[in-house]
């Protein structure tokens, strides 16, 4: 099909600990490898990334037809700015109806326009400039102007949408400097300023969308939508004066299955043509039966998360240190992943070009013992609740986690939930947990974004209620982002994250 569908795995989670297993995240496709080769042999010490197994060798495109993917999780809500819009999260979705602006090329590792006709920077890195294509509309008819962009980026900022915090704390102005042109002044430099424009704010909504008491979305997509029921099921229709032309497909269709092996299943039976799995395990089996796909590795793709907030046992950072020093992940990848995972404490594992020489918090249920003591002396009653999904895998998750802890002296109760997005509701929205199993998904094309809405942010990207701007943290606390951003000093900050 012509339009491009971000089908890469970006959540949008962080975490206080950095307790965890990076897993491959892989998108199948419902087609064999014929030539027998052996899939599932990678070199020591590497990574796998990008499109894997057999592929087919035509570059033909057959027009028409339905292809349904097994998503992460059910989308509820598809207005961007109330929900994340990146990648397994939603992101797939919204885009196929609203289009990006910008969009992350995997082959030259840049973001390129792509509703967009072009994006320049200054000199200075502080004045950019965003040309817009001609002759782009809504699926409502009307034009994709400077001002409705605009419209939409303004909306979004005054809802407070994920991502917001970030851009309002570098973004001075924005104003549109002709018909199909805008005009951003940053407050500093911000290298990763395309990477906004390529998920939620890169979403054009059309003010006709909130016409009514009932938000309806309306974009400027490849696709519109036919039918939406939350939880169940989501099919898009192709639009035939969209303006990169018609896509080839005639529809798609987002279901959502509650597990890896599910989708795997569903597969086989060629219920749905294109799945979207995270068990490293999983992974492993389409595999080796054969399955085509795109990989990508990302640093914190899994890791257990606590609940920052007041009230929380969390807020007590020996409470958190004994839970990090509590969980063997070793013992956890055995027992989770059959081994297949790539477990790690560091925020940047050795096989990311971020990392660093400095190590996460090592597994001692010695001094997890002793930490917890010492909160319960000061009224702490050591009990958590573990937040997670009633399906097989989530379950061998949760008990895995419970047991580690309940071994140091821990009292842990399973919430365990029907689907993955009542647990991103809880998680999310209602910050309603102690522990729970996500992860963060430190993309290699924008990882500075996703920190410092994960630990500087009021908006509800930053799920753990963490806050960089209220810890000690000496020597990068008041230049953290920038450091960052030039992928530079990451050791030295890294030093600070052992203290959480």
């Amino acid at each position: 099909m012509r339009v491009f569908l971000p089908l890469r795995r970006s959540g949008a989670r962080s975490t206080r600990l950095t307790i965890g297993i990076a897993l491959l995240t892989m998108t199948l496709l419902a087609s064999c490898d014929s030539s027998g080769a052996d899939l599932t042999e990678t070199p020591k010490g590497a990574v796998d990334n990008g499109i894997v197994g057999g592929q087919q060798t035509s570059t033909e495109p057959t027009g028409g037809g339905t292809v349904t993917m097994a998503a992460y999780s059910n989308v509820t809500n598809l207005d961007p700015a109330k929900t994340p819009a990146l990648g397994a999260t939603g992101g797939n979705e919204m885009a196929a109806i609203y289009d990006v602006l910008m969009r992350y090329e995997p082959t030259s590792g840049k973001f390129v326009p792509h509703l967009a006709k072009s994006l320049t920077v200054s000199s200075d890195g502080l004045q950019w400039v965003l040309q817009l294509r001609d002759e782009v509309t809504f699926s409502d008819g009307n034009d994709v102007t400077a001002a409705a962009v605009m419209w939409s980026i303004d909306r979004y900022t005054n809802a407070n949408g994920p991502g917001s915090q970030l851009w309002k704390s570098n973004v001075a102005s924005a104003e549109t400097s002709g018909p199909r042109s805008i005009a951003f002044t940053l407050k500093q430099p911000w290298t990763e300023f395309p990477a906004t424009l390529a998920s939620g704010y890169g979403m054009v909504v059309s003010a006709s969308s909130v016409a009514s008491e009932q938000f309806t979305p309306i974009g400027a997509g490849p696709f519109t939508i036919d039918q939406f029921r939350p939880n169940e099921e989501l099919r898009l229709t192709a639009r035939p004066d969209y303006w990169d032309g018609k896509p080839y497909l005639d529809a798609l269709r987002f279901v959502g299955l509650t597990g890896d092996t599910e989708k795997i299943e569903a597969l086989n039976a060629n219920d749905v043509q294109v799945g979207f799995i995270r068990s490293s395990e999983a992974v492993q089996r389409a595999r080796t039966e054969g399955y085509p796909g795109y990989i990508e590795t990302v640093p914190l793709a899994s890791v257990v998360m606590i609940n920052n907030r007041p009230g929380r046992p969390g807020t007590d950072v020996r409470v958190r240190q004994a839970i990090a020093h509590a969980v063997n992940l070793d013992t956890f990848n055995e027992r989770v992943d059959k081994g297949a995972g790539l477990p790690g404490s560091s925020i940047f594992p050795e096989w990311s070009p971020l990392h660093g020489e400095v190590s996460g918090l090592e597994y001692n249920p010695e001094a997890a013992k002793r930490l917890l003591d010492e909160a319960k002396s000061d009224g702490y009653d050591g009990h958590l609740s573990f937040l997670g999904i009633a399906a097989a895998k989530s379950q061998t998750t949760a008990l895995a986690v419970q047991s580690m802890l309940q071994a140091v002296g821990f009292t842990v109760t399973l919430e365990l939930e029907n689907s993955a997005g009542d647990v991103t509701k809880r998680l999310n929205v209602a910050h309603d947990y102690d522990l729970s199993y996500s992860g963060i998904s430190l993309p290699a094309a924008a990882p500075v974004n996703k920190l410092t809405s994960a630990l500087n942010s009021t908006s509800n990207n930053n799920y753990l209620a963490w806050d960089i701007r209220t810890h000690a943290w000496t020597p990068c606390s008041l230049s953290f982002r920038q450091q960052l951003q030039t992928r530079m000093h990451v050791e030295n900050c890294s030093k600070n994250f052992r203290a959480w």
